[in-house]
């Protein structure tokens, strides 16, 4: 299996094309969003290449505002739905403190394109990623991001099931889903932190939509606030590794 993902790894290693480097490209794709978010999500995007982040062929759409294939039944979500759901964190009670997103999780590094703009926005940062080949993929990208970009960030990149509760990873100020099942994982809520807030796709009846969760303390009683918002289309959650 790993083995497979090395090869994998390799064959996703982007050519440096001048054209899609610029960061006019970059620029324009954030211009579209303007609204969406906030100034430090927008100049977060700003900084990421997406194309390095997508297979070479689809390397033309990555600043579409469209979803993409990644491999292995998988997607990378569109620029406007990663922006809402960062500036949806950035809102919560701790980011509005300190300015950041504090320690971040994210469950579903996928092709790591996320982890990277979190790598801005983020105190530290916990990627998850339960399928082998997307986790060697993600780690090469997000090492080398990391270490030219942000140095002092600390970054955790597993292989390992994100829904599982026995993953000693907590707590967390800020936890971001890229995938949706009928129910959060109960260990989601156990991970997040007084004051944190969680975003993630969830279905109910059929039909999926962001909720956002704060983890909220009133006189010394803790209590989890929960919101659901707009409709959204992701890969469904599941459990288990591949």
């Amino acid at each position: 299996m790993l083995a497979q993902a090395t090869q994998d790894a390799a064959r996703m290693r982007q050519p440096q094309g001048v054209g899609l480097d610029s960061p006019v490209v970059r620029q324009r794709m954030v211009a579209r969003l303007t609204g969406l978010a906030s100034e430090p999500v927008l100049r977060a995007l700003s900084q990421v290449p997406r194309h390095r982040f997508v297979d070479p062929a689809l390397a033309p759409q990555a600043y579409e505002d469209t979803a993409l294939p990644i491999g292995h039944g998988q997607t990378i979500s569109k620029p406007s739905v990663v922006a809402r759901m960062l500036q949806l964190l950035s809102e919560g009670h701790t980011a509005r403190g300190q300015g950041h997103l504090g320690r971040v999780l994210e469950i579903g590094t996928g092709c790591g394109y996320q982890a990277a703009v979190l790598c801005a926005l983020s105190r530290a940062l916990v990627s998850v990623e339960r399928i082998a080949g997307l986790h060697v993929q993600s780690s090469e990208r997000l090492r080398a991001w990391q270490r030219e970009h942000h140095p002092r960030l600390p970054l955790q990149l597993l292989h390992d099931d994100g829904s599982r509760t026995g993953l000693a990873i907590g707590p967390f100020d800020s936890i971001i889903a890229a995938a949706g099942g009928e129910h959060l994982p109960q260990a989601w809520l156990d991970w997040l932190a007084p004051g944190g807030r969680l975003v993630a796709p969830v279905s109910e009846e059929g039909a999926q939509a962001l909720l956002v969760v704060d983890h909220e303390t009133n006189q010394g009683r803790t209590f989890y606030r929960r919101q659901r918002l707009e409709a959204v289309a992701f890969v469904p959650l599941r459990s288990g590794l591949e």
